[in-house]
């Protein structure tokens, strides 16, 4: 069993949800995403998702993509993240998951970068941008190195695409709550909750919830119904109000901490354990 499948595991023995909050490697610098990770981690982090920078985003909006930007002129390399991952190893036991477009992996090479990514201490990927009826190199090489290979599904997901995605995901499965791109918004789409009821018709692997999740009220409505809920502009704002401030580490760790506690507001099932 993977290192997030056991978390996962775990939290359904003591009828929790993961809460997974995403950042961007390098943003403002590798050794701030090390500490941040590191913080996250003492606030009741298990998983992280760590974002490759890429100059060329397609399912990311203006806030992730203003974050890799500031990564990739301050040099960040995805060889340079690894090397991030590693250290972050010394120090983490949380599940570190890289969320990357298929182009740095193909300059990487597809084998080589899954067993670096597998010795650095990455437990699972995300290729947005790679869909499942063409990862099957990515998926054959991550099952030889035990990683697990995490795909999307979409409100607009027809079943055929819901089975397909299903049996190709490992670890979890990310539905995207809204058509479009990442990004904070003001409430909490409705067609989320119907697509995780109709995947749950066909799977019974975790469905983790994303994109446009930014209050502790809405942490609770996602985790009311999937098994894990997943964080990132929200995240990257508060860590874009303190980029040369020395509070930056501290004020991201609360943000998070008050994110999580979102999971047992009044009425959520896991209040009620």
């Amino acid at each position: 069993m993977s290192k997030i499948s056991q978390i996962f595991a775990h939290l359904k023995s003591r009828r929790e949800k993961a809460f997974i909050p995403y950042i961007t490697a390098g943003d403002p610098s590798l050794d701030i995403t090390k500490r941040l990770v590191v913080e996250m981690e003492q606030r009741g982090v298990q998983i992280v998702e760590l974002g490759v920078p890429f100059s060329d985003p397609l399912a990311d909006g203006p806030t992730i993509q203003q974050a890799s930007q500031r990564a990739l002129q301050s040099g960040v390399t995805l060889t340079r993240i690894l090397s991030t991952v590693e250290e972050i190893r010394k120090q983490s036991q949380l599940a570190i998951v890289l969320m990357t477009y298929y182009n740095p992996i193909y300059r990487f090479g597809v084998t080589n970068f899954v067993e670096r990514a597998a010795e650095a201490g990455v437990s699972g990927i995300i290729v947005p941008d790679l869909p499942p009826e063409e990862a099957g190199e990515i998926k054959k090489a991550a099952q030889r190195s035990q990683l697990d290979t995490i795909f999307l599904l979409a409100p607009t997901s027809t079943p055929e695409r819901i089975k397909l995605v299903a049996r190709a995901s490992t670890g979890f499965i990310y539905c995207v709550s809204v058509t479009g791109v990442t990004g904070t918004r003001g409430r909490v789409s409705q067609e989320v909750r119907r697509l995780v009821l109709k995947v749950r018709q066909y799977t019974d692997k975790p469905l983790g919830v994303g994109f446009g999740i930014s209050t502790p009220e809405q942490v609770k409505e996602i985790a009311d119904f999937a098994d894990a809920v997943i964080v990132g502009s929200a995240i990257i704002k508060v860590v874009q109000e303190h980029l040369n401030s020395p509070r930056l580490v501290p004020a991201v760790g609360k943000f998070v901490e008050g994110l999580i506690k979102g999971m047992a507001l009044p009425g959520d099932e896991n209040s009620k354990k």
